[in-house]
């Protein structure tokens, strides 16, 4: 078993079981518990795909449902594949089979790479340009090719064999998110009796606290697992609570009515799976609801930024505490805040060299950073990675000195080997299903980010989705809040333990010594959309965020701008000199994450699809021999339009019944209503 870069370390993972799984047909290894991005990088595997429009190499840069780069397409046989699934989501098990999307005919060697070539003619709105002229090449040549590049995996050719559920819940608390904030909440909620549900999109409750480093975060003396383990014992002994993990909360509409989706068997081996439901599509209907679904790590906007070995810095910090995974061997850190050193000091305790850190900022006096000097971690104040090397993996990165107002780069320039470059632009808010629920945005012109200000729900906001950082802040919020939402006069003594943070420094572009032309920022990873791309959609007249949105395709990638919106916002608003706040946001659509069709579908398949309906008399009418008139669902072959048809023959009853709908097609209609 290859083990390069497995640590004896890991929380969440069980070492004495064993798991093989394939990836582009090759088997590797893993622990119970892993996903499979942990399973891959602990295999040293870095490129898993290819970008949509330049065929860029790809990989990790996230651990949750943002990951905009790892996708893969889940092989059992020709009936089941599921593509656009998140390696960072998948946990391995047994006879797991994945592949790279998007690649022809490998991953590591792409014909369509070329594409990478021509992306000086290929910008932003080439296709409108391009494919109008002329008429005859349409039909003929650009559609075809245009639909044959159309997509990043494969559909299912045959029926999906697996069980899907549907069902309805009541409660009177819902509270979504098992972070710092939805554990505080569901304990001050389960004392008041009510009918509580607590659900979370992941395996295990605790949120991002889970991974926090337990010698500088504690709660009531408690290292970060050990509080969220007894928090998690005391819920689940109460009988006033559900407690859901694996579901995501994919829609929030009018009147506290939500849906989820919940996974039930994926994680499970083959042999497991039989006859059980895969997915289940839970309908609730809540009097209060609380969101505590925490914030999103931004990446770093620089020339190049997008190379296989470039991750976010949580991320990398989780993969090395969860997990026992590290990243990389030579290690560099590129920030704007205190949270990355975190990972530098979680890195450097696990016996992983951090070369240097490179801070916009000119200092810190956060207790973090202090550290880092102490442990000879080499930190450049005032500096940027404006450029990095390598093809399939980074392997170097260019910095330089920042002017005094942060517009330009001064100086010479520092070259510095490297295998993995942690990014960290800060944090925003998760404020989707508050903004999908009608909720209203402010921003915080000094944190730079969105975050609730007004809603007409019985609902309310805590943690960091509602823009309150730090874990002594969010534990006191959490409680105050829900105390307050549900008129509680008991209180909860907290005893937190935290590291003091420095001041928070923003850039959305970070400035290059070349010309703007000549560079790659990339905004969206997965599109392929560029700070370029979007100059050039303002330049061109658009001027709603909307409008460049379409144009540019920048945040409408599967992950659906959880990691590109900010930052176009943030460009945008300094190219046209508009405050964010005055911008606004793109609109925040349901569903928060992918749903299969099978999920929305449920058990209404086959001969549940249009059920047969028979009179209260149907009975007596058998009893007494009575002659029956069949009446058939027709559909049109010329689709227009659906009927009931009173049969008397033969030949009618005769008619070609659809396999999939049930419905008799009349072949040959002349009819239009």
């Amino acid at each position: 078993m290859s083990n390069a870069y497995r640590l004896s370390s890991g929380d969440q993972i069980n070492k004495s079981e064993t798991i093989s799984f394939k990836f582009n047909g090759k088997t590797l290894y893993g622990y119970k518990g892993d996903t499979l991005a942990s399973a891959l990088l602990a295999n040293g595997i870095h490129l898993i795909g290819r970008s949509f429009k330049y065929h860029r190499p790809r990989g990790i840069l996230t651990s949750g449902v943002e990951e905009p780069n790892a996708l893969v397409q889940i092989i059992k046989d020709q009936a089941k594949t599921d593509p656009n699934l998140r390696a960072t989501q998948i946990e391995i098990y047994e006879g797991l089979n994945a592949i790279s999307q998007n690649c022809w005919p490998s991953v590591n060697f792409d014909l369509g790479a070329i594409n990478n070539l021509f992306s000086p003619i290929i910008p932003a709105g080439f296709y409108y340009k391009t494919f109008m002229w002329p008429a005859f090449f349409w039909k003929n040549i650009y559609e075809y090719f245009i639909r044959k590049a159309a997509g990043l995996g494969k559909s299912p050719t045959k029926k999906d064999p697996d069980i899907y559920d549907h069902r309805y819940y009541h409660c009177e608390v819902l509270i979504v998110g098992t972070g710092p904030a939805g554990l505080v909440a569901a304990k001050t909620a389960v004392n008041t009796g009510k009918k509580v549900l607590l659900v979370d999109e992941r395996p295990h409750f605790g949120g991002n606290f889970i991974f926090s480093n337990k010698e500088y975060n504690k709660i009531n003396q408690l290292t970060p697992l050990e509080w969220i383990n007894k928090t998690y014992l005391e819920l689940k002994n109460n009988k006033n609570i559900k407690m859901l993990n694996r579901t995501s909360v994919a829609a929030y509409h009018n009147y506290n009515y939500l849906i989820m989706t919940q996974n039930l068997t994926d994680h499970l081996p083959d042999k497991d799976k039989k006859e059980k439901v895969r997915q289940r599509l839970w309908k609730v209907r809540a009097k209060k609801v609380i969101l505590a679904t925490g914030s999103i790590e931004r990446p770093m906007i620089f020339d190049c930024n997008d190379r296989p070995g470039i991750m976010l810095s949580s991320a990398v910090r989780k993969y090395v505490n969860a997990y026992g995974v590290k990243c990389g061997n030579n290690i560099s850190i590129f920030t704007n805040n205190d949270d990355a050193y975190e990972t530098a000091i979680t890195l450097h305790n696990k016996g992983i060299k951090v070369k240097s850190v490179i801070d916009i900022r000119e200092k810190s006096d956060g207790i973090l950073p202090k550290k880092c000097n102490e442990l000879g971690i080499k930190i450049h104040w005032k500096s940027a990675v404006i450029y990095t090397e390598g093809y399939k993996k980074i392997n170097k990165i260019h910095v330089m000195r920042l002017s005094k107002d942060n517009s330009s780069v001064v100086g010479n320039k520092l070259k510095i080997d490297c295998d993995l470059l942690c990014v960290s632009g800060g944090y925003t808010p998760a404020v989707h299903l508050f903004t999908q629920s009608g909720g209203k945005l402010d921003y915080n012109e000094k944190k730079h980010y969105f975050f609730p200000k007004k809603n007409t729900l019985n609902q309310i906001s805590v943690g960091s989705c509602n823009g309150t950082f730090g874990l002594k802040n969010i534990i006191s919020e959490a409680q105050e809040k829900t105390r307050e939402f549900l008129n509680i006069s008991e209180t909860e003594h907290f005893n937190v333990l935290e590291p003091k943070g420095g001041v928070f420094e923003n850039i959305w572009l970070i400035p290059s010594n070349k010309i703007s032309g000549k560079t790659k920022s990339f905004v969206d990873y997965q599109n392929d959309s560029t700070a370029n791309d979007i100059k050039l959609a303002l330049r061109e007249g658009f001027k709603s965020i909307e409008h460049v949105k379409r144009y540019t395709t920048t945040g409408m990638a599967t992950d659906q701008g959880k990691i590109a919106n900010m930052h176009a916002l943030g460009i945008i608003s300094e190219i046209t000199n508009t405050k964010l706040g005055e911008l606004g946001t793109t609109t925040f659509r349901p569903p928060y994450s992918p749903i299969t069709f099978g999920a929305l579908v449920g058990r209404n398949v086959g001969q549940f699809f249009d059920i047969t309906r028979k009179t209260p008399m149907h009975i007596w009418h058998e009893k007494n021999n009575a002659k029956f008139d069949a009446f058939l669902k027709i559909v049109c072959k010329s689709s227009c339009y659906v009927a009931q048809h009173r049969c008397f023959t033969d030949a009618g009853r005769s008619q070609k019944q659809n396999a999939v709908t049930g419905f008799y097609e009349i072949a040959n209609c002349t009819r239009r209503s």
